[in-house]
């Protein structure tokens, strides 16, 4: 069952290590977001779309694409996509890594589990044989009970290194998410401030 729990763990890491660090992130955001500002300020959302597009699933491009969308409705309207967005990206940067913490508890378990019974089938089989058997018998149940312990602990020691990385890069890209939102949000908003006020710019100069 260790072995098992660590070979489900291993699968985990990779997948989680893959996602997080190489499919999910953003390289170079600062570009991203001010070639964003300048396409919607210019009112090409078309091609800013496109643009978020080519990034693939990558959870701050979706929530980019989903204020992109909106962005003629209202701005409560906008806000409760951008919500939405927000919370199925943060949950989809955020799945299975806690199952690492899991495997890591139940593993240490598992170790002591197996050290209990290495240690109750060694004082029983030492009670059942003769003088000259004994001390060969104690020595494999408590070599047994040993290895159950040294097993559980090999898993759940990179398990919990593993999964307070995971966390970091995790914690990050919400943030990240969080961040892209409302810069998001915030972008809308000086558009519409734009439009608005074009015409009365034009009036002034024709004044």
């Amino acid at each position: 069952p260790i072995l098992v729990a660590g070979g489900i763990a291993v699968a985990i890491v990779l997948e989680r290590v893959r996602a997080l660090v190489f499919a999910y992130p953003i390289r170079n955001t600062p570009q991203f977001i001010e070639k964003i500002r300048d396409l919607v300020m210019a009112d090409r959302l078309a091609e800013a779309l496109t643009y978020t597009e080519q990034l693939g699933d990558k959870p701050a491009a979706a929530v980019v694409r989903e204020a992109l969308l909106r962005a003629h409705q209202p701005e409560d309207l906008i806000q409760d996509g951008l919500e939405l967005a927000v919370s199925e990206a943060t949950q989809k940067v955020s799945q299975r890594t806690a199952f690492l913490a899991t495997i890591a508890n139940v593993s240490t378990l598992l170790g002591l589990f197996g050290t209990i019974l290495g240690l109750i089938q060694s004082f029983q089989a030492v009670g059942a044989a003769s003088a000259q058997q004994r001390s060969a018998l104690l020595a494999a149940g408590i070599s047994t009970a040993m290895n159950a312990t040294m097993m559980g602990l090999a898993v759940a020691i990179p398990c919990m290194i593993a999964f307070s990385y995971l966390m970091n890069r995790s914690n990050r890209l919400n943030a990240e998410i969080e961040q892209m939102a409302m810069r998001m949000t915030d972008i809308i908003k000086q558009r519409f401030y734009d439009a608005d006020t074009a015409p009365n710019r034009k009036q002034k100069r024709s004044a």
